[in-house]
């Protein structure tokens, strides 16, 4: 199959990745496996074996007029341990590397499907400057809603000038993920990141 560069020329692309069917089920399944990956879980806490010091008794056990002690690191303790200590959950889901690609191609043909997939033959501007993006974006003919750049090598000319538009998000092709692609209205890459995404998701 082909599909049209914006003022180009059309590229080939496979099928297998642009043109496959829509996988509900496997999508959801790639978003909710990155977005767990991303939680960074529980603060540790420590129980009185991991407490640094305690190790001399506080006082004579008998004689003080005091409750008996053992060491400074009881529960009980201002400084001591916790007792039943917070330990980090592992959000982190497992899905298959196949699976993975199989629903990043299913997201990219459906983008292709609903016209949300703008080829592109480059995104450079000559100034780190939010009025040259957003002039790039009016050329385009993009207007409202989330667009997210995809670029073949990271241009940090375009990063500094799109990051203080909340509607644009930038990313290079090696970075793409499957919540950033669902979360775009419209997807620009480029005519090498589209080559790129070929060969990963092959």
């Amino acid at each position: 199959m082909e599909l049209q560069v914006k003022d180009g020329a059309a590229i080939s692309v496979s099928e297998q990745i642009f043109d496959r069917s829509y996988n509900e089920g496997l999508i959801h399944q790639a978003v909710v496996a990155f977005m767990a990956g991303a939680r960074s879980g529980t603060k540790r806490q420590l129980t009185r074996s991991e407490v640094s010091g305690g190790g001399k008794k506080p006082w004579n056990q008998k004689g003080s007029g005091r409750a008996r002690a053992g060491t400074t690191r009881s529960p009980i303790w201002r400084t001591g341990g916790v007792t039943f200590a917070a330990r980090p959950r592992n959000f982190e889901q497992k899905i298959n590397r196949k699976a993975y690609r199989v629903a990043m191609a299913s997201i990219f043909s459906e983008l292709v499907r609903q016209d949300r997939l703008i080829v592109v033959e480059s995104l450079t501007v000559s100034s780190p400057k939010t009025r040259e993006v957003l002039g790039l974006v009016k050329n385009l003919g993009i207007q409202g809603g989330r667009t997210l750049f995809v670029a073949e090598a990271f241009d940090e000319h375009f990063f500094l000038g799109s990051r203080n538009v909340i509607e644009l998000g930038y990313l290079t092709a090696d970075m793409l993920d499957p919540v950033s692609l669902v979360g775009a209205e419209r997807v620009v890459i480029t005519r090498a990141a589209v080559k790129m995404v070929e060969e990963w998701l092959s």
